[in-house]
């Protein structure tokens, strides 16, 4: 073939190429409403999502938002309620009717809860301050080692290094049970995932992966493939088994958030994600087998207060379906499980209020600032920050005290609005690197290719 051509083929591949590419991006922005939505008219329709970067951001700022409040809410009744084990009584657990009435003590204290009188949601006005708290300090941390380190998959030397950085050592460092002890065991000079080894880590199955890593769902959006990928290792630093399972149950219904039509029903939505989230849990485990049992008795139609009870004497009491924490402190009230069911049953009874679902969840038991938190950020992802407001007729802070439990980092007191563009910038990464997908910055938009064989 002569150079001339060669040139002429050439120049006319490009042509193509650059048509067929504008067409698509045509077709996918035509039929993309805003927000997150599927393409239906490109050839290629079902393997590829259009999501605005800038409403993406909005929703970043609402799971912030919705996570602090549903976190602070949720710490007035932490423990006060976590049933009758070998070595206390906490007294009967709390029921809807116990909305707004006194706080009672604690576990640990024979005083109601300092940050409110009654059993009540606590908010921060536009002139104050969110405290950060383990439910979202670690994934504050996560979010700054992706973008420090330039990477979409931690290292265990980035990991150890970032905990070792940010996390105080002697004084107060707001870390318990399986955190806490990987903690030590990375000053010790052991690295993730072995500081979730049983042999070393005794309470690799408490709570602890799930306050961390729900997050990196939302850094794959449309792709739990992707989240799981990313989350592995993270989750793994203090967790294994069913705690490992569980916490990524939480990261595939975060990754499924993408998918949600502004027309659709919240509880259909979130209905729809659980159970693709509960096809990642192993069929044997007793984190299925919860998953089933409360989804059974939502079904069923008794009350939160039944479900909630029903959990109780079947895990806690009777250590059915291979449960069984009760040589843990507290018989367990710390443990991944238990909360896990206890979670299910804000998050099925919630039905997509995300102000029934805080209540409810700090209303079951247990550690119930976690399962809170973990929702209140799902929620807060899904309505966005004005929903959120609307939610409860007020303005409220958009500011989060890192340094009140954490250290070391740019600045003591950030802003929602630059940790939700901060975590645009994550996205932006991995769209390109991880999922193959591309950034329409004409258009402040991710294309992204569905997961290979994926019907979505």
């Amino acid at each position: 073939m002569t150079d001339l051509k060669k040139l002429l083929v050439f120049v006319l591949a490009v042509k193509l190429i650059t048509a067929s590419s504008s067409s698509l991006r045509e077709a996918t922005h035509a039929a993309a409403p805003q927000g997150v939505a599927a393409t239906e008219a490109a050839p290629h329709a079902k393997s590829v999502r259009v999501i605005s970067r800038s409403d993406y951001a909005d929703k970043l700022y609402g799971f912030w938002l919705g996570a602090c409040v549903a976190n602070w809410t949720g710490l007035v009744t932490e423990m006060d309620k976590v049933g009758v084990t070998a070595d206390l009584d906490s007294g009967p657990f709390y029921t809807r009717e116990d909305w707004g009435k006194p706080d009672q003590p604690n576990i640990w204290s024979k005083e109601p809860s300092p940050l409110s009188p009654t059993i009540d949601f606590v908010l921060r006005g536009r002139d104050e301050v969110w405290g950060a708290d383990d439910d979202t300090d670690i994934e504050y941390m996560y979010q700054h080692l992706l973008l420090s380190n330039r990477v979409c998959v931690l290292s265990p030397e980035q990991i150890r290094d970032g905990w070792l950085t940010h996390i105080h050592s002697e004084e107060e460092n707001y870390l318990w049970v399986s955190n806490e002890r990987a903690y030590r065991l990375m000053e010790g000079g052991v690295l993730p995932p072995a500081t979730s080894d049983p042999d070393l880590n005794a309470e690799y199955a408490m709570i602890d992966a799930q306050l961390t890593t729900e997050i990196f769902g939302l850094f794959a959006p449309t792709r739990p493939d992707i989240a799981l990928r990313m989350a592995h290792l993270p989750i793994r630093t203090t967790a294994r088994e069913d705690a490992a399972w569980i916490s990524e149950f939480y990261v595939t219904m975060h990754a499924l958030a993408a998918f949600h039509d502004g027309d659709q029903p919240l509880s259909e939505h979130l209905r729809w994600s659980a159970g693709k989230a509960r096809t990642t849990l192993p069929e044997d485990s007793y984190a299925a087998k919860m998953h089933d049992h409360v989804l059974a008795l939502y079904q069923s139609g008794v009350t939160w207060e039944r479900a909630r009870d029903s959990v109780y004497e079947r895990y806690q009491l009777r250590h059915a379906d291979g449960y069984d924490m009760s040589d843990k402190p507290g018989g367990g009230c710390f443990a991944a499980g238990i909360n896990f069911a206890a979670s299910l049953v804000s998050l099925y009874y919630g039905e997509g209020d995300l102000k029934q679902t805080i209540k409810i969840g700090a209303l079951c038991g247990w550690d119930s600032d976690n399962p809170t938190a973990t929702w209140g950020g799902l929620l807060g992802f899904l309505h966005g920050r004005e929903g959120i407001e609307q939610a409860f007729g007020q303005p409220l802070s958009s500011r989060y005290h890192i340094h009140r439990t954490r250290r070391a980092f740019p600045a003591a007191v950030d802003e929602f609005s630059g940790m939700a563009t901060r975590g645009v910038a994550v996205v932006d990464r991995v769209v390109q690197f991880q999922m193959g997908g591309t950034i329409d910055r004409a258009n402040d938009c991710w294309i992204i290719p569905a997961a290979a064989g994926s019907t979505e």
